[in-house]
């Protein structure tokens, strides 16, 4: 399977694709941040972003796309730039038809670390082993998108399917009983 992570930012937005099967050790693809200048205008800020992962999406052909959920700040001009991004981020795979899942920090953490309490050095430091780096990915919104991308291939791909054989069960259950609804 291959995923785009992505880590929203308004002024820096991490890109991580990596190719990989569930419980098996992953490869790097590509990683990029793209980024915007903060004094210019938010029109112009979020069609750069949108048009940047546009082209990502295009040029590497992924499968699904893994997006960090916004969580809550105390910075709200901060939350604010960061849920634009991410609306633009889920917007990108959406317009590519294809799944999009968003995951919160904890969950990154605890697929990449085995702990939702870790921090970002170690999450680094777990990117770079488990994709066979000479060097972590810099920056840190590089290493935070390819953390997304592999939490999707541990733990999402597996949610899918789960999701997937539940929604046929049900559906398999509903003829049982006379009738597609």
């Amino acid at each position: 399977m291959r995923v785009l992570g992505i880590d929203p930012g308004l002024t820096r937005c991490g890109v991580g694709v990596v190719e990989g099967v569930p419980g098996r050790p992953c490869k790097l693809v590509a990683y990029y941040v793209v980024y915007t200048e903060p004094d210019d205008d938010i029109a112009l800020r979020l069609l750069h972003l949108d048009n940047s992962l546009a082209e990502l999406v295009a040029e590497h052909k992924p499968e699904s796309v893994a997006v960090e959920r916004v969580f809550s700040q105390h910075n709200v001009r901060t939350v604010m730039g960061t849920a634009q991004a991410s609306a633009v981020a889920i917007l990108a795979g959406s317009r590519a038809k294809l799944p999009v899942q968003t995951y919160t920090p904890s969950e990154v953490k605890a697929a990449v670390t085995g702990s939702g309490t870790a921090g970002k050095a170690q999450v680094t430091a777990m990117v770079t082993r488990v994709l066979g780096l000479d060097a972590p990915p810099r920056p840190a919104d590089a290493a935070d998108a390819l953390a997304l991308a592999i939490c999707h291939i541990w733990r999402g791909g597996t949610r899918a399917r789960i999701e997937a054989a539940a929604l046929k069960a049900k559906q398999l259950a509903r003829r049982s009983r006379g009738g597609v609804r």
